[in-house]
């Protein structure tokens, strides 16, 4: 029964938990049984909240039995990248640093969904203060891919990613800010939402580059992921770069019609190195948005790469500024990655990172022009490669770390630096057995179209309902 339960999607959950057909308890005793199970295996976790979700869901079920007003995420269990802060709670950003750290402040996306009912499961494994794109964690251990622990989960939000596909819990935050959501998501095989920057509060949780932070969900379903992202956006008075644009009803719109809908394929960057069997997984998804009405328009798009330097000096100056003190203070409390990234801010000209902050709307514009004059998506391998093994991409000295990220995050960090929405979905298996994913981007605060179209690919397709064997 308890294996049943969790396979179940999130939306699933909820109406169950609202209709008393399970309750709460029931399902969050069997999302910590699964977690006990897959701990060992793929290290998700760094901490599981056993104790506290047990009370959270025996109240939850209090308040169905007594017909409260329930939220859409009344009774779910759900668990988080280790950096939303929690009043009181320790928070360790995947860090030594911070490894005691208890916060006097709580994310405002925490407030909104335990006033939506969720339940907290626990925190999830994350690359050290978000900055890489493998999973790999020296202080905590590296969080392992569920398909296959030799392999890399993607990062920085690797524990959501290997969770929520391991099924050990409904849905999980991360954050992106060069790609760390649509990486695990595509690596682990589950969806996962870059909003819009702004788009989403960043209000009490670790920065990592605040021009280009983004806040998001992982989860098994796109209707899952349009829930999660309904209940956490908006705007935020405690976090002046939130958009006051209102949220639209994102399930509402899930009625899979996308005929007519343009999706662009780029002719040019985003295909460069890909191997024959992402090519193959890109071209099949296409050909089931074909199917679905959608019409493919092939088009070539703007240097994506120009973009890609100017996210570096941009990341590399801001990170730098965030753990200045630290860097001089406590260097050897930093893993290899991480001090090689924040340490190279220290030597990028003020001049330099501020023509890329100016140029950054210039460009965005011109994007948006170029690019959704002619399409309403634009659809991209999330990577170009199979997923490599933990041994392959371990940094074993600073020269290898700028190529090892480059290789990694070259389809997803220039989306970033354009502050565009793009979601990541499942899409079959590379030759190696492991996930691959596709992307689509969108325009500005145009979510809603990129939910239509991935709700529309996964009604005739079946990636999303895999599940890894672990933990068995």
């Amino acid at each position: 029964m308890s294996d049943d339960l969790v396979n179940l999607s999130l939306t699933e959950i909820a109406q169950a938990i609202r209709r008393k057909k399970i309750s709460s308890l029931e399902v969050t005793r069997a999302c910590l049984a699964r977690a006990r199970a897959v701990q060992p295996q793929i290290n998700c976790f760094i901490a599981i909240a056993e104790a506290a979700a047990l009370r959270a869901a025996r109240a939850a079920d209090r308040a169905v039995k007594r017909s409260a007003k329930l939220g859409p995420l009344h009774g779910v269990p759900l668990a988080h990248k280790d950096m939303y802060y929690r009043a009181g709670h320790v928070c360790t950003a995947g860090s030594k640093i911070l490894r005691d750290y208890r916060p006097n402040t709580t994310a405002t996306v925490v407030e909104r969904m335990a006033a939506a009912g969720a339940i907290w499961l626990g925190n999830l494994n994350m690359s050290e203060f978000a900055a890489n794109p493998t999973g790999h964690n020296e202080h905590w251990g590296d969080c392992r891919n569920p398909w296959n622990p030799a392999h890399i989960t993607g990062g920085s939000s690797s524990g959501s990613g290997a969770a929520v596909a391991a099924r050990a819990c409904f849905g999980a935050l991360g954050s992106d800010t060069g790609g760390s959501i649509r990486l695990p998501a595509a690596a682990n095989g589950v969806v996962g939402l870059k909003p819009t920057y702004g788009r989403v509060s960043r209000y009490a949780l670790l920065p990592r580059v605040w021009s280009l932070d983004t806040v998001g969900p992982l989860t098994r379903t796109v209707r899952d992921c349009a829930r999660l992202t309904a209940v956490i956006a908006g705007a935020d008075a405690n976090d002046p770069t939130a958009s006051t644009l209102p949220v639209p009803n994102y399930e509402r719109l899930l009625d899979g019609k996308i005929r007519g809908i343009k999706i662009g394929v780029p002719r040019n960057q985003y295909y460069e190195g890909a191997t024959a069997d992402v090519r193959r997984v890109m071209k099949e998804s296409l050909r089931a948005l074909r199917e679905r009405g959608a019409r493919i328009v092939e088009l070539d798009v703007p240097d994506p790469q120009h973009t890609y330097q100017l996210t570096n000096a941009i990341g590399q100056v801001e990170s730098a500024t965030i753990y200045a003190n630290w860097l001089r203070e406590r260097p050897r409390d930093f893993s290899l990655v991480v001090r090689t990234r924040s340490e190279a801010g220290l030597l990028v000209p003020a001049v330099t990172y501020l023509e890329a902050l100016n140029a950054r709307a210039r460009i965005a514009a011109q994007f948006v022009e170029q690019v959704f004059g002619r399409v309403d998506v634009l659809h991209t391998p999330v990577m170009t490669m199979p997923l490599p093994t933990r041994a392959e991409t371990a940094a074993n000295s600073s020269s290898d770390v700028m190529d090892l990220l480059a290789r990694i995050t070259r389809n997803t960090r220039p989306i970033n630096f354009l502050g565009l929405p793009a979601l990541a979905l499942p899409a079959g298996f590379a030759d190696n057995g492991l996930p691959l994913g596709f992307q689509l981007i969108g325009r500005p605060f145009d979510e809603a179209t990129l939910f239509r179209v991935g709700d529309a690919y996964q009604r005739v397709s079946d990636w999303h309902t895999r599940a890894p064997v672990v933990g068995h």
